[in-house]
């Protein structure tokens, strides 16, 4: 931890407390106290192996923070393996309880404004870009599922199937010419509440350029879009190509969740069943709308 305070030009002597942040399922994350008052979270990746995708996320979580507009933390410093930065006021939302559907419409204004940040090009920021959504959409399923061969994770229909499906949709994904910033790990956890109000984003590691619906994948994570969200946002109704995409976006984060489980040792039978239906769930949406 030295070594990265040090190379932000933090001097370690003025941290007067570092407690390890629990609720993470990757990197580690500790909130540093320092003398003059500042509030500080350091990440520090793992030297585990991971998921394709899963490479140089803090870069892609600092540059996140850089060019999107919203409450989010301030880098302080970054380097190979770490990330520092200011640390956002509140709790995350996971943790709270009744609360009001006016929550879920600030949430959606401040979504709109995290897409204003448009790019040149498609797919991870850690990777090199795509010409075209379909493109970089079409090589993010084909690596989750060399992932799912690798790690010998069991499907719910056939790897060739899935890859198969997803291509009959690239007319569908090529309505898509705009690359914008896509948080897409916006679930509850990640939501800081602070007096009544969202306070605050974070953990934008697995930040991509692609369709701005693929947002809505995590926001709505197990259920269906709601009206006080996409009031907010400023969308009355997603129309039918564009509810059409979010059920692919569905397939990719379902696999996602599902192959990750291995790497991460994660061995709740739950936890898979309920995964595993709801993405065979959406396979199936998505071959009937073909």
């Amino acid at each position: 931890m030295r070594g990265e305070l040090t190379a932000s030009g933090i001097d370690p002597a003025s941290v007067v407390t570092a407690e390890e942040i629990g609720g993470g399922t990757y990197n580690r994350a500790v909130r540093l106290v320092l003398a003059d008052g500042r509030r500080l979270v350091l990440k520090i990746a793992p030297s585990a192996p991971g998921l394709t995708y899963e490479h140089d996320l803090l870069e892609t979580e600092a540059e996140y923070y850089r060019l999107a507009s919203g409450p989010l933390p301030s880098v302080v410093g970054a380097g190979p393996g770490f990330l520092l930065m200011t640390e956002v006021p509140g709790v995350p939302w996971s943790e709270v309880s009744g609360t009001g559907p006016h929550l879920r419409t600030e949430l959606g204004a401040i979504v709109a404004r995290l897409h204003e940040t448009t790019g040149d090009g498609f797919g991870y920021l850690q990777d090199p870009p795509h010409p075209t959504w379909p493109a970089a959409f079409t090589a993010m399923v084909d690596a989750i599922l060399s992932d799912a061969v690798r790690y010998r994770v069991r499907l719910p229909r056939p790897g060739a199937e899935i890859a198969h499906l997803v291509r009959r949709h690239e007319p569908l994904l090529a309505q898509v010419t705009t690359p914008v910033l896509v948080h897409f790990d916006l679930w509850r956890g990640n939501i800081l509440l602070d007096g009544g109000h969202v306070s605050g984003i974070i953990d934008a590691e697995r930040a991509f350029w692609g369709d701005p619906v693929a947002e809505f994948v995590s926001l709505t994570l197990f259920r269906d879009l709601d009206e006080p969200l996409l009031t907010g946002y400023g969308a009355a109704s997603l129309d039918a190509p564009a509810r059409r995409r979010l059920t692919l976006y569905r397939v990719y984060l379902g696999l996602i969740m599902l192959v990750e489980m291995v790497p991460r040792r994660d061995a709740n039978p739950d936890r898979e069943r309920y995964v595993t239906a709801w993405l065979a769930e959406n396979l199936d949406a998505a071959q009937r709308a073909v």
